[in-house]
């Protein structure tokens, strides 16, 4: 066996009886009472602090984290043991699988982006080490843009995204007349994309992961190309929890926002996320420098920001509900 890896840092949910039973136990213990910011309560005892925040989220750090979590917090709190035992707990997340998500289906502006990302053992593995977690959970551009790399960079890894520019959504949505039909079209293309490099899916996917964005699961298998059709697609609410289907989402958030930069230095206005007020206000300063038809190149035209900004649909066409 190699040599165990130094743990600092691990994290838990405690419910409210766990975090009674640890403060109790902290103090009996001889820990010492601490101030941290946002902290329920905090204590630090040898080599070791432990800190308990809203909605139970216990945080324990330093050099003694892996002494505290075997001998004190799993006995005595948690009841059961489970670091190291991941694999046991969750024989699933090492599973060759891919992961698909989407960026942009919310933003007025910019294009819509879709990833399909494969791992296998050694893939998760990496992901986890690089910290890797759904792109909403991301709190900066620059902390997206480190892990997208990092995700590119893991070995076990692979990915292939499909983007959407904004001219091509607009003829895209008239003929669909549903976001989600749009969507599913670019995750089947994403999903065969990847699907169509078996070189660089060792071993083979077992299934594909996507978050289930339509009240019908029938709407993204119906849009599934010939490679598409030979896997197994599972859907669910809250898919990002995947480890590939988090990657899927950095990696097209991290290319939405490149684009969306893109798009604000061509046209000389910085064009925001989201679809509320600042979405409203540089549209109102894109379209009095060049004309309402600009939108079609950045923005998606059925979103009612487009009406709002003075752009006309032609006959057939519609931008009378925002996504």
């Amino acid at each position: 066996m190699g040599e165990e890896k130094p743990l600092t840092s691990h994290t838990v949910t405690l419910s409210p009886e766990q975090e009674e039973k640890l403060r109790t136990l902290l103090a009996s213990k001889g820990f010492r009472p601490m101030e941290v910011p946002y902290a329920r309560f905090a204590a630090k005892g040898p080599d070791v602090s432990v800190a308990v925040y809203k909605k139970g989220k216990l945080l324990v750090q330093g050099k003694g984290t892996r002494d505290f979590v075997e001998f004190i917090l799993e006995p005595e709190i948690l009841g059961e043991a489970r670091l190291g035992y991941e694999d046991y707990w969750n024989p699933e997340r090492l599973t060759p699988r891919i992961g698909i998500d989407e960026s942009g289906k919310g933003d007025f502006f910019g294009p819509l982006c879709v990833a399909a990302v494969y791992v296998n053992e050694e893939g998760v593995r990496a992901l986890e080490k690089a910290g890797v977690r759904d792109s909403k959970r991301v709190g900066s551009d620059a902390k997206l843009q480190a892990l997208a790399k990092a995700i590119r960079a893991a070995p076990g890894c692979a990915a292939e995204l499909v983007l959407i520019g904004n001219e091509a959504y607009n003829r895209l949505y008239p003929k669909m007349k549903n976001v989600n039909r749009v969507l599913a079209w670019g995750h089947a293309r994403a999903l065969e994309n990847i699907l169509a490099h078996p070189e660089r899916l060792n071993p083979p996917p077992a299934k594909a992961v996507s978050d289930q964005f339509a009240s019908s699961k029938q709407v993204i298998r119906r849009a599934l190309l010939a490679k598409g059709r030979d896997i197994v697609l599972e859907q669910r609410h809250k898919a990002e929890s995947d480890i590939a289907v988090a990657a899927a989402s950095i990696l097209a958030r991290e290319m939405f926002l490149r684009r969306l930069t893109v798009l604000s230095q061509r046209f000389g206005v910085a064009l925001p996320k989201g679809a509320g007020p600042a979405a409203d206000a540089a549209a109102k300063e894109l379209v009095e420098i060049h004309g309402p038809q600009v939108l079609r190149q950045t923005a998606k035209l059925h979103f009612v920001n487009a009406r709002r900004a003075g752009f006309v649909p032609e006959e057939g066409g519609s931008n009378s509900a925002a996504s």
